[in-house]
């Protein structure tokens, strides 16, 4: 074991809000990359779920027009090794939208495979190969979208709250800290 290492922003920014938020939680950091960031153990250290932890910066600011401005919190891009998803030991991965207009923190917490699921779904032709790429954005009525490949005018329905897609909706599991909390044992 090494006896000195970092952890990213996202692994910091994940860890305190478990710490302030479930209050009867341990949050550990493994000492080794095993492809889990986080452990989060109820008190006594009897159940614990683990978690991968995704960082991305906000592009809504640098890169959508001010007709976005508004009704989108964070945009954020990521990419994935579809081969590291797949395998994922982690129970949940944990997508980080920092929202810098609005000063807003979102979380995508996700079991990798249905993370991996949806994005196969979306971009097949990614599957296999080295990259897998994925582009969230969240608003302010609290919704979440995958919206890769989408065209403007899908944009503009998505920031007035009209657009429809099962496959990209990611709501579900935006702030979705339900796993946590029973962990937390409310």
């Amino acid at each position: 074991m090494r006896p000195l290492f970092t952890i990213h922003a996202g692994e910091l920014l994940v860890g305190e809000y478990i710490e302030r938020h479930f209050r009867n939680l341990n949050v550990w950091v493994p000492s080794k990359d095993s492809g889990i960031d986080l452990l989060v153990t109820d008190k006594k250290n009897k159940r614990s779920i683990s978690l991968q932890v995704k960082y991305s910066r906000d592009f809504l600011v640098t890169h959508l027009p001010a007709e976005f401005q508004r009704p989108l919190r964070a945009c954020g891009w990521w990419t994935f090794n579809p081969t590291k998803l797949s395998a994922s030991p982690a129970d949940y991965w944990v997508l980080l939208l920092l929202g810098f207009a609005h000063r807003t923190t979102d979380y995508v917490i996700i079991p990798p495979k249905e993370l991996f699921r949806r994005l196969k779904k979306l971009h097949p032709e990614e599957a296999g190969k080295a990259r897998l790429q994925t582009y969230l954005w969240t608003t302010m009525s609290n919704r979440c979208w995958e919206t890769r490949n989408l065209k403007r005018p899908d944009h503009h329905k998505i920031a007035e709250g009209n657009f429809h897609s099962e496959i990209r909706d990611f709501s579900p599991f935006l702030n979705n800290w339900g796993a946590v909390e029973e962990l937390n044992g409310k």
